[in-house]
């Protein structure tokens, strides 16, 4: 006697059904919703790395929305409120010249935000390519590149920063190319090692015995297996970018006054340490506190980015 096979298609059965999105033909509700509770689970667990991201966020959005913080005119003072301590009217008191300093820590976060940027996408960019090219191509090529990165290497980051912007000039953005200079020695050697490990791998040789261009070879292989450490570099180079340009504008090599660069504002402040302390040790502390919280960050990365190699 044959047997047949009842099948029930019932919502009980089934249970009810998923929404579709119409532009992709998938239900998105559920994974996202999945992936979003790990992460914050992630966070959660982790209350360094949450206050790291916190603050970096902060920073952020006083370099973009100042206005967000305070309504205060950085340059604009009164003069009978100069030397005023910190209290709930001057967050961060008052300078010599009646100035709010928390005013101008918001906006001179703008200032040394962009520099920061853009010394780290110099050495991003500069020093990525020099050790793509180098670890690529190989040969003679790599022996010229390394012994260029060597003697670059060879100089102390500052004192080679200094004799740039000696050259250069003066100013946020010059400042920032002399600190991006002086960075490319690290990203072009991580970038360099990171592309022999990937050239060497199975899956780019089976690439070019098939018949790959080396242009699809670099492009389809080599560039998305090696970027992963250089990004995590980039991350933590943003403190060191943060601490050498507020060097270098602590030395007066920066924005001319009255721009609130952090590092000027620290500078301007060591003439009066007897009788207002606030005015070095509150934007001394904001630059501690956002160097060390992009450090906790990039340490999180290289980690997560180790766990998944």
């Amino acid at each position: 006697m044959s047997q047949s096979l009842v099948v029930d298609t019932s919502e009980a059965a089934v249970g009810p059904a998923r929404p579709v999105d119409p532009g992709t033909g998938t239900s998105p509700g559920p994974g996202r919703r999945v992936e979003a509770r790990r992460v914050l689970r992630f966070l959660l667990r982790r209350p360094g790395l949450l206050a790291s991201v916190l603050v970096v966020v902060l920073v952020v959005l006083a370099s973009f929305w100042p206005g967000l913080f305070t309504s205060r005119d950085p340059l604009k003072g009164v003069s009978s409120q100069n030397f005023r301590s910190p209290s709930s009217e001057h967050w961060f008191g008052t300078d010599e010249l009646g100035r709010d300093l928390f005013s101008r820590v918001v906006h001179g976060a703008q200032l040394s935000l962009k520099a920061t940027l853009i010394a780290v996408a110099v050495a991003f960019v500069v020093g990525g390519l020099l050790g793509l090219v180098a670890g690529f191509v190989g040969r003679w090529v790599d022996d010229v590149l390394m012994r260029f990165v060597d003697v670059l290497l060879s100089i102390p980051a500052l004192f080679l920063s200094l004799a740039l912007v000696t050259a250069l000039g003066y100013g946020t953005v010059k400042v920032a190319v002399a600190v991006g200079i002086a960075s490319v020695a690290g990203f072009a050697r991580v970038a360099r090692s990171e592309v022999l490990r990937v050239r060497q791998a199975v899956f780019v040789e089976a690439s070019r015995s098939c018949g790959a261009r080396w242009y699809s070879v670099l492009g389809r292989h080599v560039l998305p297996n090696a970027a992963g450490p250089v990004v995590v570099l980039a991350t933590l180079e943003l403190g060191t970018a943060i601490l050498a340009v507020s060097a270098l504008s602590f030395l007066g090599y920066g924005a001319p006054p009255p721009a609130p660069e952090w590092g000027t504002l620290i500078s301007d402040g060591r003439n009066y340490l007897g009788n207002a302390w606030w005015l070095t040790a509150l934007p001394g502390l904001v630059i501690a506190a956002t160097v060390l919280a992009t450090n906790r960050i990039a340490r999180a990365l290289d980690g997560e980015w180790s766990r998944q190699r």
